[in-house]
Parts: C-alpha cells; structure tokens; sequence
C-alpha cells in the first residue's frame, strides 16, 4: 500500500498539509517515496512533566511538535530517522498507561497514548515501517541508544552522590550517558558522545570512569529497561513550551 501511495496526489496533499502546519520555520517534508502512515496526539514524558505532542509517522521518519493550534499550527518540529529507530513497551503505572520508549542513538523519550488500542496501532505501524525500511537498505538495527531521562520530579536528591538535595540554587543536571539527574559536583566532566553532540557533554563521574577505562557496557546497563518503572506523573499536566530535555542542563 506504501508503494501505491508514493506517488499519489492524496499523499502528496497531505504532506503538504503537514508542512504548512508547521510554516517557515519546520523543514520542508515532501521527497519522492515519502508516504504519510498516520498521525495524532501522543503524551511525552519530558524533564519535567508529561506533555502533549503531536505526531505524524511516515515511512521513513517520525515527525513530532508542539501544538500551538489545535489540529492547524505547531512549531519546534524534530526529525527522527526511523532507520535508527527500536521500540519498547513500558508496563502502566498509576496514571501513566498505554506507553511505550522510542529509543534513538541521539535521543531516547517515553510516549503515552490515549488507549491500548492506539499504542497497539503505534507500535505495529511504526515497528513495520522500520522493518521495511532495514529490509531494503540490508542494514541491522541499531543496537545503541540514548538514555531516556530520569523527570526531575523522581530525583529530590542526587542520583550518584544521594547526599546532596535540589534546590532552587543547588540545580538539577542530567548525566547523558545514563540519564540520571545529578548534582554539580558528581558532573563536573564531559566526554566526547559522537552520536548524540560533536562537542562533549555533560556526565556523571560514574559514566566517565566506566568510559574512560572502556567500560561502556557497564555504564549503558545502569539505566537498561528502567522504564518498565514508570514515573508517577500526572498526565492532565500539559502544555505547550519547549521539550525541557533540549536544555543545557
């Protein structure tokens, strides 16, 4: 059905839709081959609280932004190969339900859907799409990822040191290997990660002797299918500003 579409008048309709929604400032979407799957609202677990995002899937990339306008506007658009691309059911918990982790070697988030039924479809189409997509390329699947961040309501104190407590001076930091939050002091070092910066970033003292010495198994394992544990956030909480794990902290 893919293949029938590319080139169909429909499609290329409803590509164009997408881009104009996103105006000057999105990248333009239309290139031959590219078909729009499907699209809709899905609940993102960004630093600081869960928030709604729209996304559209094509088979070849997942587009997601910031709703300004209901169904007409967004903005802040990110591009994510889905070559790169593996999936991860997440088990419910409290109000967090129907979620799954789409994982990147750049960046990996935690996704909410309004029922099963729509994470079942989510993960199947885009699970599909992936597969086609390695299938024709004769590429294996990305077996490295990012770590998803811990939010910062899980953390009241140091995730490394677990002495020093948050405060409004004493600032929350995410360590980019693991993902956990962590004070100033326990990350004080950068280290080159070529997949996610071209100049090194912020880690955890942990992260850096595991991969100063080599150890990058070890380091990766401290935050392997945490998210099974999802956190207790409420998802009524939402709105419309920048993905808090963009920042520099």
């Amino acid at each position: 059905m893919v293949d029938r579409l590319a080139n169909s008048e429909a499609n290329t309709r409803r590509i164009s839709i997408v881009e104009n929604c996103f105006g000057a400032a999105g990248q333009p979407l239309t290139i031959p081959g590219r078909v729009l799957i499907g699209e809709g609202v899905l609940t993102k677990l960004c630093r600081k609280k869960p928030k709604a995002r729209q996304f559209f899937l094509f088979n070849d990339i997942l587009v997601y932004g910031n709703i300004v306008i209901q169904k007409k506007k967004y903005n802040k658009q990110h591009i994510i190969p889905l070559e790169n691309v593996t999936i991860d059911s997440i088990q419910d918990e409290g109000d967090l339900r129907n979620g799954w982790l789409i994982k990147t070697p750049t960046k990996s988030f935690a996704v909410y859907a309004a029922t099963a039924t729509e994470k079942s479809e989510w993960m199947n189409h885009i699970n599909k799409c992936v597969s086609d997509l390695l299938s024709k390329s004769g590429k294996t699947p990305s077996n490295e990822h990012a770590a998803v961040w811990v939010p910062d309501s899980e953390a009241t104190v140091c995730m490394r040191c677990q002495k020093a407590k948050f405060t409004p001076v004493n600032r929350r930091h995410h360590c980019r290997k693991c993902g956990f939050v962590v004070c100033g002091p326990c990350s004080e070092k950068r280290f080159l990660l070529p997949s996610q910066s071209s100049k090194p970033v912020r880690i955890c003292d942990f992260c850096y002797d595991l991969l100063s010495t080599g150890e990058m198994a070890a380091c990766q394992s401290a935050r392997s299918d945490s998210y099974s544990q999802s956190p207790k956030s409420s998802l009524n909480d939402v709105s419309d500003d920048d993905d808090d794990e963009d920042s520099s902290d």
